[in-house]
Protein backbone atom coordinates (compact mmCIF):
# COMPACT_ATOMS: atom_id res chain seq x y z
CA UNK A 1 0.00 0.00 0.00
CA UNK A 2 2.44 2.03 0.39
CA UNK A 3 4.19 1.68 -2.89
CA UNK A 4 1.30 3.20 -3.94
CA UNK A 5 1.57 5.81 -2.24
CA UNK A 6 5.06 6.47 -3.90
CA UNK A 7 3.99 7.43 -6.99
CA UNK A 8 4.07 10.86 -7.45
CA UNK A 9 3.43 13.60 -10.21
CA UNK A 10 6.56 13.31 -11.74
CA UNK A 11 5.86 9.53 -12.31
CA UNK A 12 2.72 10.03 -13.62
CA UNK A 13 3.88 13.11 -16.16
CA UNK A 14 6.87 10.23 -17.74
CA UNK A 15 4.03 7.51 -17.96
CA UNK A 16 2.18 9.53 -19.82
CA UNK A 17 4.84 10.74 -22.00
CA UNK A 18 6.18 7.09 -22.62
CA UNK A 19 2.40 6.80 -24.09
CA UNK A 20 2.20 9.75 -26.33
CA UNK A 21 6.05 8.67 -27.12
CA UNK A 22 4.99 5.03 -28.03
CA UNK A 23 2.12 6.96 -30.49
CA UNK A 24 4.49 8.83 -32.15
CA UNK A 25 6.81 6.17 -32.92
CA UNK A 26 3.36 4.13 -34.30
CA UNK A 27 2.52 6.92 -36.72
CA UNK A 28 6.26 7.18 -37.86
CA UNK A 29 5.90 3.10 -38.71
CA UNK A 30 2.84 4.01 -40.39
CA UNK A 31 4.51 6.23 -42.67
CA UNK A 32 7.72 4.28 -43.63
CA UNK A 33 5.19 1.00 -44.26
CA UNK A 34 3.57 3.41 -46.39
CA UNK A 35 6.60 3.97 -48.44
CA UNK A 36 6.93 0.23 -49.02
CA UNK A 37 5.35 -1.85 -51.80
CA UNK A 38 2.57 -4.34 -50.47
CA UNK A 39 3.47 -8.01 -50.55
CA UNK A 40 -0.10 -8.93 -50.86
CA UNK A 41 0.64 -12.24 -50.15
CA UNK A 42 2.84 -11.92 -46.63
CA UNK A 43 0.38 -12.71 -43.87
CA UNK A 44 2.93 -10.80 -41.32
CA UNK A 45 3.19 -7.65 -43.24
CA UNK A 46 -0.58 -7.64 -43.66
CA UNK A 47 -0.92 -7.96 -39.93
CA UNK A 48 1.56 -5.09 -38.88
CA UNK A 49 0.44 -2.93 -41.95
CA UNK A 50 -3.49 -3.35 -40.89
CA UNK A 51 -2.68 -3.22 -36.71
CA UNK A 52 -0.69 0.41 -38.02
CA UNK A 53 -3.89 1.60 -40.16
CA UNK A 54 -6.40 0.70 -37.27
CA UNK A 55 -4.03 2.65 -34.28
CA UNK A 56 -3.64 5.50 -36.52
CA UNK A 57 -5.50 6.45 -38.85
CA UNK A 58 -8.85 7.61 -36.49
CA UNK A 59 -6.14 10.09 -35.42
CA UNK A 60 -4.75 10.66 -39.11
CA UNK A 61 -7.96 11.25 -40.80
CA UNK A 62 -9.06 14.47 -38.42
CA UNK A 63 -5.84 15.92 -40.65
CA UNK A 64 -6.43 14.39 -44.12
CA UNK A 65 -10.27 15.77 -44.45
CA UNK A 66 -8.80 19.37 -43.29
CA UNK A 67 -5.62 19.01 -45.39
CA UNK A 68 -5.58 17.26 -48.70
CA UNK A 69 -2.36 15.22 -50.39
CA UNK A 70 -0.33 17.45 -52.12
CA UNK A 71 0.85 16.95 -55.52
CA UNK A 72 -0.14 14.74 -58.91
CA UNK A 73 -2.22 11.44 -59.08
CA UNK A 74 0.88 9.02 -59.20
CA UNK A 75 3.02 10.94 -56.67
CA UNK A 76 0.81 12.64 -54.16
CA UNK A 77 2.44 13.67 -50.29
CA UNK A 78 0.06 13.04 -47.90
CA UNK A 79 1.29 16.12 -44.90
CA UNK A 80 -1.61 15.20 -43.23
CA UNK A 81 0.90 12.79 -40.67
CA UNK A 82 3.85 15.51 -40.39
CA UNK A 83 0.89 18.02 -38.73
CA UNK A 84 -0.44 15.17 -36.70
CA UNK A 85 2.82 14.51 -35.32
CA UNK A 86 3.39 18.49 -34.44
CA UNK A 87 0.17 18.43 -32.95
CA UNK A 88 0.67 15.49 -31.01
CA UNK A 89 4.24 16.93 -29.24
CA UNK A 90 2.17 20.15 -28.62
CA UNK A 91 -0.44 18.17 -26.73
CA UNK A 92 1.96 16.21 -24.84
CA UNK A 93 3.64 19.20 -23.65
CA UNK A 94 0.21 21.04 -22.65
CA UNK A 95 -0.36 17.02 -20.86
CA UNK A 96 2.78 16.43 -19.20
CA UNK A 97 3.19 20.31 -18.10
CA UNK A 98 -0.59 20.05 -16.30
CA UNK A 99 0.70 16.44 -14.39
CA UNK A 100 3.63 18.36 -13.30
CA UNK A 101 2.35 21.79 -12.41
Amino acid sequence: MTALLAIGNRDVADYVSALFLVYFILIFARILVSWIPRMPYNRSVGAVTRFLAEVTDPYLNLFRRIIPPIGGAGMAIDVSPMIAIILLMIVRSLVVGAIIN
